[in-house]
């Protein structure tokens, strides 16, 4: 199976990359990088949830669905956790990624147990 044919059977990982290099990205992008809570959070989290979804590439593991399902969830609650919540764009830009990493952990795992790419995996 050739690069390109994994990277097209296992979108969601890709995706879940790209949404994670964003986060690492998104202070400074975003103009909150002197929120060093938020900016600290997103470089962090940024940082696994684009290791797992390289990992998933590679060898896909249920475990690492997981690990990005989790930190999403922490995505959406870290705003108030933390207490950044005030910072409206940290909050959403961290809450909105959250919601699209549980979503493409769970479409990714399903479609995996599933079947559908047992074969291009």
């Amino acid at each position: 199976m050739t690069m390109m044919d994994r990277l097209s059977a296992s979108w969601q990982d890709v995706l879940n990359f790209l949404l994670g290099v964003g986060l690492v990205f998104s202070p400074r992008l975003l103009g909150y990088e002197l929120e060093h809570t938020a900016t600290t959070n997103a470089h962090v989290v940024g940082a696994i949830i684009a290791l797992m979804a390289l990992a998933a590439l590679f060898a896909f593991q249920t475990w690492e669905e997981w690990v990005s399902g989790v930190l999403g969830a922490w995505l959406i609650v870290s705003p108030w956790v933390l207490g950044f919540s005030a910072h409206a764009t940290a909050m959403y830009t961290h809450v909105l990624i959250g919601i699209a990493a549980i979503v493409l952990a769970i479409w990714s795992t399903s479609e995996h147990d599933s079947g559908h790419l047992t074969a291009g995996r």
